[in-house]
């Protein structure tokens, strides 16, 4: 059966094969408060989104190219949400250009790699020097030092045939002082470690990968429908680590789960007795450090796996420099921010979202269902108009133009949301050999997105999560949801792709597959492995060593008596705070500060809650949830604490901390 492609309005036929035309159905964009109602289609046919009159057939569903938790019948939803697109996209405002994506040559690709790891003085002009990057290198897991040295050699090979005047260093000569340091783990415990621990869980991913559908299936269930399974995340090992291992497991046992993973795992994380951090309870500094290790780890887990991270530039577009659709993320923030101060994702964004729950959750098809075409292309027009007067009637919106607004805002973006850097590595996730190891990808690709990026994605994934909690109402599943807003977040307007057919479709089951991930898995990916954290903190532990020895020398020649000076501090110390106690201290909400004992049990929660029992100051008029516990210096420049945090942990981890009760800056 072939489909002959409509216009809206037209009646769509069905040449069947036995020589009867069928109607299917009919599309309608009239505007006005008629909703356009898509067409059906069932099995693998579509309708060609390159001409109006050109026969086309889906090419045939290929279990190899996609992921097994799909199937024909659940595809209809991407079809048809990619139909809806190409329609709005024809009424869409002409004027915006293409972003040109320059694609790098190697030894380009490479150098834009080592600036972003931070790694830009071990080549160039600042190569002589390559000191600052040696810390930093020392603190590597084997994986990752051989990621970093590949790609060294690559640009030093590429400077010397191009003739550079710089001095390009011995790729031998700069990992010579890591040797060492790389048969031991940045915590200086032995890589057997990553054995143990990969071992003690590897009995239940095994379950986990196997288990739940019948052979005999030709159709494999939806995910939700399967009775979960629970997996312990490892954060505390380098996930490239983990995956050597992996591939040191037996082939066979490998070939006897493949294909067998329809469901997806249950995955939690074990409790950690010096604190869960999650994205935003570093300081800057150290969030920087962790985006490098990120990118590091991530280019050694993708290399272990056989596959290659290729990173994209754009390197012109002509955008909008103020409005609201079609206007970059960080220039929609500066002019909201003016308005609200500390917004972190647009305004626009977030009215969006609350109109449509206004309409509640429970309506059947929210999301699914498009709005009319025509009163869409009207109330943009009217929105960026007035918007910002505050003049808008948002009683005109109905729920269903509201959800086909906000898609329509995250296509529109000049750049997309997942970012044009990481767009391709979003894609090639689908791709790795089992879910766990593309929950890790995918935790790592989230910490190296522009901030501005990653709160807007995360407020999104929240919203979504909350109409699939409706899903007995709205019959909107986490299937189908993914399979409507895959498209919207990987088919970038701006990019002006085209593919084949076949590429389509690969790409319709693994991006549809990567939107369900992020949703489902979403509470996890916003986590800071602990490995990465550790390594931080070894950066700046041997950072102050060199500090303090620059220091020495420094008051040797002033004649300074620095063991006088050395004394008198210890002494000041030690009578300050007795061992066994730690001093918290609210500066900006308490003149006094509160001596505590530790003891095995005592966790954040416990000082927080001890310090809002106060009867008298600020403290009274506060509530949990409006400040934090704070660990501050030592080797660490500031982290906010979870509440399970067992303090006495924390504090033999990093003795030298200060602990400040505070607000979370905005």
């Amino acid at each position: 059966m072939s489909w002959l492609s409509s216009s809206p309005g037209v009646v769509l036929t069905a040449y069947h094969p036995s020589g009867k035309d069928q109607v299917v159905g009919e599309s309608y964009a009239k505007g006005g408060d008629e909703e356009a109602t898509s067409s059906r289609r069932y099995g693998q046919y579509t309708l060609n989104p390159g001409s109006s009159t050109k026969v086309t057939e889906r090419p045939p569903f290929d279990r190899s190219s996609s992921q097994d938790s799909l199937d024909e019948v659940s595809m209809e939803d991407y079809w048809t949400e990619l139909e809806n697109i190409k329609r709005s996209n024809e009424n869409r405002q002409e004027g915006q250009e293409a972003v040109v994506v320059k694609e790098l040559d190697e030894g380009e690709l490479e150098e834009e790699w080592l600036k972003e790891a931070g790694l830009s003085n071990l080549f160039g002009e600042s190569a002589e020097d390559p000191q600052e990057s040696m810390v930093f290198l020392s603190t590597l897991t084997r994986t990752q030092a051989a990621a970093v040295q590949k790609r060294v050699e690559t640009v030093s090979q590429t400077l010397r045939k191009k003739n550079k005047q710089h001095h390009v260093p011995d790729v031998r000569d700069i990992f010579a002082q890591q040797r060492e340091a790389q048969e031991k783990s940045p915590d200086g415990s032995e890589l057997q470690s990553v054995r143990t621990n990969e071992s003690n869980c590897q009995g239940k991913d095994d379950q986990a990968s196997s288990g739940g559908v019948d052979n005999k299936e030709l159709i494999p269930r939806m995910p939700e429908d399967m009775p979960a399974s629970e997996t312990d995340i490892n954060l505390e090992v380098s996930f490239a680590e983990q995956a050597v291992n992996q591939k040191e497991l037996s082939k066979e046992r490998m070939e006897k789960t493949r294909g067998k993973d329809a469901s997806l795992p249950s995955f939690r994380m074990p409790k950690d007795k010096t604190g869960t951090t999650r994205i935003g309870d570093l300081a800057p500094q150290d969030m920087k450090k962790v985006c490098q290790l990120a990118l590091i780890e991530l280019t050694a887990l993708y290399e272990v796996l056989g596959m290659e991270l290729k990173q994209q530039k754009a390197v012109k577009a002509k955008t909008k420099d103020s409005g609201l659709f079609g206007v970059p993320l960080t220039v929609l923030l500066e002019q909201d921010q003016r308005k609200v101060p500390g917004t972190r994702t647009p305004l626009i964004f977030q009215k969006l979202i609350s109109r449509i729950e206004e309409g509640g959750l429970e309506t059947e098809g929210l999301l699914r269902i498009p709005g009319a075409a025509m009163r869409i292309k009207n109330l943009c027009q009217e929105l960026e108009a007035k918007f910002y007067e505050g003049t808008f009637n948002w009683e005109s919106v109905k729920q269903h133009d509201a959800a086909s607004l906000l898609k329509l805002f995250l296509r529109e973006l000049p750049q997309p949301l997942l970012s044009m850097e990481y767009l391709k590595a979003f894609q090639a996730v689908q791709s790795l050999p089992s879910k766990k190891e593309q929950l890790q990808a995918l935790n790592l690709l989230v910490i190296l997105l522009p901030d501005a990026n990653r709160d807007t994605l995360k407020a999104l994934l929240e919203f979504l999560q909350r109409v699939i909690d409706n899903k007995e109402k709205n019959k909107m599943t986490i299937v189908n949801v993914a399979m409507v807003m895959a498209p919207n977040l990987f088919m970038c307007h701006a990019l002006g792709l085209k593919s084949s057919d076949q590429r389509e479709f690969e790409m319709a089951a693994g991006t549809a597959n990567v939107m369900h991930l992020l949703i489902k898995y979403q509470k996890l990916l916003w986590t800071i492995p602990k490995f990465i954290v550790n390594q931080v903190r070894k950066q700046n532990t041997e950072s102050q060593k060199k500090e303090r020895k620059a220091m020495k020398k420094l008051l040797k020649k002033m004649a300074y008596d620095r063991e006088k000076h050395e004394k008198q501090d210890k002494t000041t110390n030690d009578a300050d705070v007795p061992q066994g106690v730690i001093r918290v201290q609210a500066p900006h909400l308490s003149k006094v500060s509160m001596a505590i004992q530790l003891t095995e049990e005592l966790k954040a929660s416990d000082v927080l809650a001890r310090f809002l029992s106060q009867e008298s100051g600020v403290a009274q008029t506060l509530k949990k949830g409006e400040v934090f516990l704070y660990e501050i210096g030592g080797n660490i420049g500031e982290r906010c604490l979870d509440d399970d945090t067992y303090m006495k942990d924390l504090y033999q981890l990093n003795p030298n901390a200060e602990w400040v009760i505070k607000s979370k800056p905005v």
